[in-house]
């Protein structure tokens, strides 16, 4: 008889959390299409046409990429992934005795950020940090309007296992739609510095994406992390990378050393920090 009564408790139990997971879920999605709505326009496509060099090769490679950019400033500042554009760096730190004996040179000849209406603003990228995996952009000349931008002052931290509400625009055959995906943190890292890493499930959410707190404030932005693969180590190349959300007051602090757009090839170098003990 006891047995039976803990069987029927146990059917309601599971019956009662069918009932509310439609509603937190509900809660979710609103709060997702808030954000969305809130801030769809701080997020841009980047188009970067990249010349890429081999060492012995009579002829380089060049191809058009369209990448995730997000809005930092209402002067058009833009931050996406340094990366995504030029992963020389990165390669250099994984594979430094490789990156010495066959460096590859890779060169953005044009860049220009894409609004939803059609616009293309000549750009350029005014400030890389290799450390971050952050490369800044601005338009050539001041656009007519101010562009919408997140605000980096207004952030929140975040714990593991929460949500967070991302936002993209799609490549040009799903016509460059904005998009909006929910990602879970699986781990909180606190040294060498803060950063989030999320769950590996496939979504719409790439490089440069922005990362939102159900609050509406942004957490960061995603971009790439790397470390060293020693000369002779058996280390994996594919487990010194891997995907994180950079906290948005290290991207504010970043953001504060981007100059003005010279309308040239300058290009400025953030200081770099010393190495990570690995």
């Amino acid at each position: 008889m006891r047995y039976r009564f803990h069987c029927l408790l146990f059917a309601l139990a599971l019956l009662l959390a069918g009932v509310a997971s439609p509603g937190r879920a509900d809660e979710l999605a609103e709060k997702g299409r808030g954000i969305f709505n809130q801030h769809q326009h701080a997020v841009v496509t980047v188009q970067a046409v990249v010349k890429v060099s081999y060492p012995g090769a009579t002829r380089s490679n060049e191809s058009r990429q369209d990448l995730t950019g997000t809005v930092v400033d209402p002067s058009g500042l833009t931050v996406l992934a340094l990366s995504a554009c030029d992963p020389s760096g990165m390669l250099q730190r994984m594979m430094a005795d490789e990156a010495a004996k066959s460096k590859l040179d890779v060169e953005v000849t044009d860049i220009k950020i894409l609004l939803d209406d059609g616009t293309e603003i000549p750009s350029e990228i005014v400030l890389r940090d290799q450390d971050l995996d952050l490369a800044f952009v601005r338009p050539k000349t001041k656009p007519a309007s101010p562009m919408a931008a997140v605000d980096l002052s207004k952030s929140t931290s975040i714990q593991m296992l929460d949500q967070v509400i991302t936002l993209n625009r799609l490549n040009s055959a799903a016509g460059r739609a904005y998009a909006a995906s929910v990602e879970r943190i699986n781990a909180v890292i606190q040294k060498p510095r803060t950063f989030y890493i999320p769950d590996s499930s496939m979504t719409a959410t790439t490089m440069g994406s922005p990362a939102f707190a159900l609050d509406g404030n942004i957490v960061g932005v995603f971009v790439m992390r790397s470390i060293s693969v020693k000369s002779g180590g058996t280390r994996n190349v594919r487990d010194s990378m891997t995907s994180i959300i950079l906290p948005a007051e290290d991207i504010l602090k970043a953001a504060k050393q981007a100059p003005e757009a010279k309308g040239g090839e300058e290009k400025k170098e953030a200081p770099t920090e010393p190495k990570e003990q690995k």
